[in-house]
This record gives structure tokens, sequence and C-alpha cells, in this order.
């Protein structure tokens, strides 16, 4: 068995039959690193029949002028259940990079060790925990497991199975606010590169990401594998909406006050105060969306970067304006969609959550968000680092170079 370099149709090929193959083992995804500094390259293991038995997208950056260091983003491409193969392509990985001077390669295998409960949060481990044992004895050291964003990718996340998805599944809370964001009159529409512009707004300030580096996906990846979306207020629809409810609530007020005549008691008066804060928010309502009309704008509120490779949907990043958050836009962009996408997809990956769920976690809650869409929990099995040079790897590890070149800022705190 051999190491080489593949051609991008062999490589493609192989990762499309894998049930690992992911967007970030593609072309695309290597186009798009290229963008950032990375130099891609498409390897395999090939057996005795010449078969692709294992292949990694293999990304590789500068240290210094001497060495440099590798990223096998979502791990290599194999059947980790087969301790052997990892073996032989552990080995053959090492020599392979030794001869150009890598110093340790990072991975991240998009494997579920765990599903967690979402009501009692606790874990329920499957077999899969057994290849951290594998990974050790080969020599890959495990990094710190992060609650948080700290790694490149999330070691928690969320998949929604698209076909099973409903509104009646969701929680009460999740329900009750997209009902009230399609009373405020939203729209959810497709937008193209051209509107990325407009995009940014809403995640300039979630991650330390140029207005390029999205403009990068379009250029990288097919068009046919990206779709953007936006929501927007359709003013007209908002002004019947608000004018339908503050004349149903309006009516409902003055029933409550004739009742409230004929018998005061501390019931009756507190559903006519709770009448009367209806009023006004529906009066405020009103109001808005009669001036928005008058401005004649269209305001876009919300917007999420999909990008689709096989059965699954991966949400890039979504975000929204904060000064529209009464309007719960986040909440009705998901559940739209959720819904568009469950005819031909069969998983939606919702881009992480924290193993922090307590009230005191600064992610609260963006956990809650997401929980309310009742999503399946999985723990991944996280980052780990295979040095080629382990005394250079050593170095660099003690002195903060390792963690200078490979920081990642973490998301802000949003919901």
């Amino acid at each position: 068995m051999e190491i080489k370099e593949l051609k991008k149709t062999e490589f493609e090929n192989y990762i499309k039959r894998s049930i690992l193959g992911n967007y970030c083992q593609t072309e695309g995804y290597a186009k798009l690193m290229e963008q950032n500094g990375y130099t891609p390259l498409f390897i395999g293991l090939i057996d005795e029949y010449n078969h692709i038995i294992a292949a990694s997208l293999i990304l590789i950056k500068k240290l210094n002028p001497f060495f440099k260091y590798a990223y096998a983003p979502k791990g290599f491409v194999l059947d980790y259940s087969n301790k052997e193969r990892i073996d032989i392509f552990t080995k053959k990985i090492k020599d392979y990079l030794k001869k150009k001077r890598i110093v340790f390669i990072k991975i991240n295998p998009e494997i579920a060790i765990a599903e967690i409960d979402k009501q009692t949060k606790q874990k329920q481990y499957n077999w899969n925990i057994e290849i951290k044992n594998y990974l050790s004895d080969l020599g890959y050291i495990k990094l710190k497991d992060n609650l948080y964003f700290e790694s490149k990718f999330p070691k928690y996340n969320g998949i929604i199975h698209l076909k099973k998805f409903d509104i009646k599944n969701v929680s009460k809370n999740t329900r009750n606010k997209i009902k009230r964001a399609q009373n405020k009159g939203l729209k959810i529409e497709k937008a193209n590169f051209n509107d990325l512009s407009i995009f940014f707004e809403f995640i300039k300030r979630k991650k330390d990401k140029s207005l390029l580096y999205y403009q990068n996906y379009f250029k990288s990846f097919d068009r046919t594998a990206l779709d953007l979306f936006l929501v927007s207020i359709d003013t007209t629809e908002f002004l019947n909406q608000a004018k339908k409810k503050y004349d149903d609530e309006l009516k409902r007020n003055a029933h409550y006050l004739s009742e409230l005549n004929q018998e005061k008691n501390q019931k009756k008066w507190n559903i006519k105060l709770n009448s009367d804060k209806k009023l006004t928010i529906y009066k405020n309502d009103l109001l808005e969306a009669q001036n928005k009309i008058k401005k004649g704008e269209k305001i876009y509120i919300a917007g999420a970067l999909i990008l689709k490779y096989k059965n699954r949907i991966n949400i890039i990043i979504s975000g929204y304006d904060k000064n529209y958050k009464r309007f719960n836009p986040n909440y009705f962009l998901h559940y739209e969609l959720f819904n568009y996408y469950k005819q031909n997809y069969a998983f939606a990956d919702i881009n992480g959550l924290t193993g922090d769920f307590k009230k005191e976690n600064p992610y609260y809650g963006l956990n809650e968000f997401k929980l309310g869409f009742k999503p399946k929990i999985y723990e991944f099995i996280g980052e780990y680092d295979l040095p080629i040079f382990p005394l250079i790897y050593k170095f660099y590890l003690k002195n903060g170079k390792l963690a200078q070149q490979l920081n990642k800022k973490n998301l802000k705190k949003t919901s």
C-alpha cells in the first residue's frame, strides 16, 4: 500500500461514496482555503488492487521558512472502525508528510461518540468512543475538549431530521415565536452573489471574517451547491396583520371593560390590563407599518448562507438585525429553511451549540434557540494533532507559536 496524490475527479468520487464524505473534503473547500493562504493536496491510500481505501484533503501552511503544518478538515475519510487501516494510513501519512517537512497534522473527524438527551442532557456513548483509544495508541494527541466554540468546528452539534420536521414538533416557545414572526409580515427570498453585502451586515460581528471571505464561497464552490436567503418585512402584509390584530383586540378590550363595569374583581381586572398591553403593542406595530410604507423602502432583517452536499444542508452562518429582534426573524428564517429543504434533503446541520447547558453559560440563549427546533444533539470526537517531528512540535507548543498560528476567534453570543 502507498500514499499518492489523487486526481481531483478520483478524490471527489471516493468522497461522495464514503459515509464520512462532507463538504470540507471537497475541491470547493480546497479552493476556499487556498484563498486563505493554504496549499491543498488531495491524497489517497492505494491498496494492492489499485483501489483507493482512504483519502483526505490536506491543507498545508507555513510555520516558518523551513517547516509547515497540515490540517485535514473534518478528518481523514476512511473506515475508523478498521483499526488496522487506521494504523497503516497513519504510518504512511507520517512518512509522506515528513518528506514535505510538515511538523504535525491536525484532524477533527466528523465522528459522533455520543448522543445527548434533550431533556436530561445526559450522554449516551456509542462504540465510536473506542476510536479515541485507537488514535491515542497511534500517537495522536487529544486536544482539550472545549465546551464552547474554541475549536475549528464545534464539538457539539445539532442535526435536524428534515423528513420528520413539523412545526407541531418544535417547542411551544419556538412555535409561538414563529407565529408571531409570520404575523409581522416577514417573507423569505432566494438571493444571489450580488446580495452578499446585505447579508454581511447581519453576520459581520459574529466572526472575524471579511465580506471577501463569504464572496469566496461563491467563487470556490459550484453555484448549485450554495444558496443565500434573505428575510424581509412585507410592509403591506405587516400593516394588514397589525390592523387586524389591533381591531380584533379593540373589540375584546371593549368587551372586557363592559364585564368589568358589571362586576369588579381581580381576575377580570387582570384580563383587561393584559388586553391594554396588547393594544399598545398592536398600535405601535400599526404606526410602524404605516411609517415603513410611507418610506417605500424594502427592509431586510435576516439571512443565511447554505451549503448543500450529498443528503445534507449545512447552515454555514446566519444572522439578523438586532434592531428587529422583537420580530423573531431568526426563528422565522430557520423554520422556513427547514420547510424549504425537507423535500429534497434528509438532514440539516445547524452549525453547532455548546456542551454547557447551564443557564450560566454565556451562550445559553444560542443553545436554547437551537434546541427549540428539537434537533438530535451529538458530541463529536474532537480535535487531534499527529506530530511528525515530535521535538519541533513540542517546541512550538511550548513557546505558544502553535496557538498563535491556529488561533480561532470565538463566535459572539447570540440567539
